[in-house]
């Protein structure tokens, strides 16, 4: 994952694109914590990139769309890559996704929110059940979402580190 995330970021310098990191979500509720917790590892790392969303001030649904436009009118045709928490089955919890195309945030709390980036990372904290999706926000454990936190953080971390293998 990686090294295709390597590339990819490799071909848009050289395109010169600005490189920016959204990490989505809110500190309010564990499972959502998920982005705000990458962002803030992100940014104590100082790597070279620009990352919107940590702890301190995180991307949430109520400032998404300011966001987007602060983003758009500082940067021309920036390569946006988003992350945030979801639900998935019981069995895909602890699971990281990666791809390509923009992230829906939002979905499983049925808010209707912009599409964001061009690639996206997933982390499943949680499972889907019958209860409100809300309900799985609040039960998630933190100890999961700190090892999805983690995750992330070492895959766009060992982007800058040549020649060593996740």
């Amino acid at each position: 994952m990686a090294i295709k995330i390597k590339e990819i970021i490799q071909q848009s310098l050289l395109e010169n694109k600005d490189i920016v990191f959204l990490c989505i979500g809110s500190d309010r509720y564990v499972g959502d914590s998920l982005g705000p917790l990458v962002g803030t590892m992100l940014k104590e790392s100082q790597l070279p990139y620009r990352v919107y969303g940590t702890l301190e001030e995180p991307v949430h649904a109520f400032n998404l769309k300011g966001i987007l436009k602060e983003i758009n009118k500082q940067f021309k045709k920036p390569l946006i890559f988003s992350i945030d928490a979801c639900l998935g089955d019981k069995n895909q919890v602890g699971y990281v996704i990666f791809k390509e195309g923009p992230l829906a945030p939002g979905k499983a709390l049925q808010k209707i929110l912009p599409e964001v980036g061009d690639y996206h990372f997933k982390g499943i904290v949680n499972y889907i059940d019958p209860l409100p999706s809300s309900q799985f926000l609040n039960d998630t454990r933190l100890y999961t979402v700190m090892n999805l936190a983690k995750v992330i953080f070492k895959v766009i971390s060992k982007i800058e580190e040549n020649n060593e293998t996740i």
